[in-house]
């Protein structure tokens, strides 16, 4: 069985982190989606718990993807999900400058495991969590921007905090 990480902080999860998934889930047997709190983010919006729920209602649809938790190096998770592959969308020449030098500490950490870069869908290019998170404070629509699944969760869970 061929199984591929796609991680990330999620904060929230946007319809371009669903797409790169999806098409990861079309290219794998089984796909875990690894939620890291990163610490290096400031202003979260979601605690660790509320993000891994998102990704949960956002992949529910995809019978080969799960979605955990995971405070530790992404090497490490994909070791113990017996990965061969870590998934990362890249939407420009910066993403792949960062992604191409985590491939290469993940590499030195675990030689065998393998990163795959897979280029934003056009429609998705200009996507990001910190722009999501604007629309959600600011009370836009958010359906062109996050998988519609999550969107009544998005706004319980920023009106209880508001609230």
């Amino acid at each position: 069985m061929r199984t591929a990480i796609c991680s990330g902080s999620f904060d929230p999860i946007t319809l371009g982190h669903l797409d790169i998934i999806r098409r990861a889930a079309a290219c794998f047997d089984r796909v875990c989606v690894c939620v890291s709190p990163n610490a290096e983010k400031r202003n979260q919006m979601f605690t660790p718990e509320q993000k891994l729920q998102l990704v949960r209602t956002a992949v529910a649809d995809l019978p080969n993807v799960e979605a955990e938790l995971w405070p530790g190096l992404l090497a490490d998770f994909a070791v113990r999900h017996h990965a061969s592959a870590i998934v990362r969308g890249v939407r420009n020449t910066t993403d792949f400058d960062v992604e191409y030098q985590m491939a290469l500490i993940n590499r030195g950490i675990h030689p065998e495991l393998e990163t795959l870069l897979l280029p934003a869908s056009a429609a998705y290019q200009y996507f990001s969590s910190s722009m999501a998170r604007e629309m959600i404070r600011y009370h836009q629509p958010l359906e062109n921007y996050l998988p519609a699944s999550i969107v009544p969760l998005v706004r319980e869970m920023t009106e209880k905090k508001e609230g």
